[in-house]
């Protein structure tokens, strides 16, 4: 893969003209309290990625619902995992086999060159690669560290965005266009 990632990238506009979130808060069973409360502090712009698989369909939908009319009063995008068809998202959060040919923002989850190049290859608009740093969501995992992880970024020619273990002071020690958190901005 070209190294191309620049300065440029932070620019960049999805299929849709709506420009690539900086900042993306992953809804889990672990943060579902705090969600309302971070949705009202994150800037316009930013994006929700609501997953909550562990609920049951008709319970997910309701919260679905709920958090959505919250992040729409705040200029927050709703991007949907694995939500079925009839659900209103801006865009997709996935692997690359599970955003490609998806409408909207297309967010594909990364781990590996191999995977950014998929991501790519899908029409991703842009790749969460992780995990940065240790995770609560994978305790004791392998991470790729920061130098790893920007040396992948580098070459990645959609915009890169930094997830697992991230806070804002991580953030801004690395130089990709954005980041992704569960824990971190609640």
């Amino acid at each position: 893969m070209a190294r191309c990632y620049s300065a440029e990238m932070a620019k960049r506009q999805t299929n849709k003209g709506t420009a690539v979130p900086r900042l993306i808060l992953i809804s889990d069973r672990r943060n579902d309290a705090a969600l309302e409360r971070a949705l009202a502090r994150l800037p316009r712009g930013s994006a929700l990625v609501f997953r909550h698989y562990d609920l049951p369909a008709s319970a997910r939908q309701r919260r679905f619902e709920c958090l959505k009319r919250i992040a729409r009063a705040h200029g927050i995008c709703m991007i949907g995992a694995r939500t079925p068809r009839g659900w209103r998202v801006d865009g997709t959060y996935g692997s690359p086999r599970e955003v490609a040919g998806t409408k909207g923002l297309r967010l594909a989850t990364a781990h590996s060159l191999a995977e950014i190049a998929e991501a790519v290859r899908v029409k991703a608009d842009a790749v969460l690669l992780s995990p940065v740093f240790p995770t609560r969501s994978h305790p004791g995992g392998v991470v790729l560290g920061p130098v790893r992880f920007l040396r992948m970024a580098r070459q990645s020619p959609i915009p890169v965005i930094a997830l697992g273990g991230m806070t804002r002071r991580r953030a801004a020690t690395l130089p990709v266009h954005g980041w992704a958190a569960i824990d971190g901005l609640v």
